[in-house]
């Protein structure tokens, strides 16, 4: 059994336009994992995560994430990393000219699911997943603001990805809409997905325990809970 990390830095650095973001970062991520990224904005939360996806480059240290070597990673391996990531942003990126089950099936059709039948049995898997099973024929639109961000996580799962990486996926909702969307997340690592999360909620810390790291003073350093 392969138990290597997902995601392995050793003395990461994330520089951007010639400024240090965060330094010297050690970083491990495990199947299952369910972490959170917290920290003041401009902290370097979300640079980080632009570097697991290969938004930014990594310049210093060691960095592999599902196994790419990330300081030497070419353009054309990055959206085949990319396909194995599942992202949740917090403006939801939904295509407002059709329904769920359409933007659904948008993205396996791009990422070649060519069986019909299958596509449709995913889709559901993943509406099922996220309590939204009901909701295919909805227009965006039609959904309220927790609603969208369900279904946008059903999109990020719809691949069956090891890591999903959410960005302040809460920062748009209502504190109790907000737990539920961090709930969906935490149930989805139990199954065995890795799950980074950015988040100024710390009551999510004490409701849905995971690891946590902070973002300060341009490091990146765990801390216990």
């Amino acid at each position: 059994m392969d138990i290597r990390p997902l995601i392995d830095y050793k003395k990461v650095t994330i520089n951007q336009q010639g400024f240090d973001i965060l330094t010297d970062i050690d970083f491990e991520l495990c199947a299952g994992d369910f972490t959170y990224l917290i920290g003041k904005v401009g902290t370097g939360k979300s640079s980080f995560l632009k570097t697991i996806y290969g938004e930014l480059e990594i310049t210093d240290g060691q960095a592999s994430v599902l196994g790419y070597d990330m300081r030497n990673i070419k353009a054309k391996h990055i959206s085949e990393l990319r396909r194995k990531l599942g992202i949740v942003f917090q403006d939801f990126q939904l295509l407002t000219d059709r329904n769920v089950h359409d933007n659904l099936e948008f993205v396996l059709k791009a990422t070649g699911w060519k069986n019909e039948s299958e596509r449709e049995f995913r889709i559901q898997e993943a509406l099922n997943m996220v309590k939204m099973e009901n909701k295919g024929y909805k227009m965006p639109n039609e959904l309220s603001g927790g609603e969208q961000q369900r279904i946008v996580i059903a999109r990020a799962i719809l691949n069956k990805p090891q890591i999903i990486l959410a960005d302040e996926p809460t920062g748009n909702l209502d504190g109790e809409t907000g737990s539920k969307i961090v709930e969906v997340l935490k149930q989805i690592s139990e199954q065995g997905s890795a799950v980074i999360i950015t988040t100024h909620n710390l009551n999510h810390l004490n409701d849905f325990p995971g690891k946590v790291y902070c973002c300060e003073n341009h490091r990146l350093s765990p801390i216990s809970t």
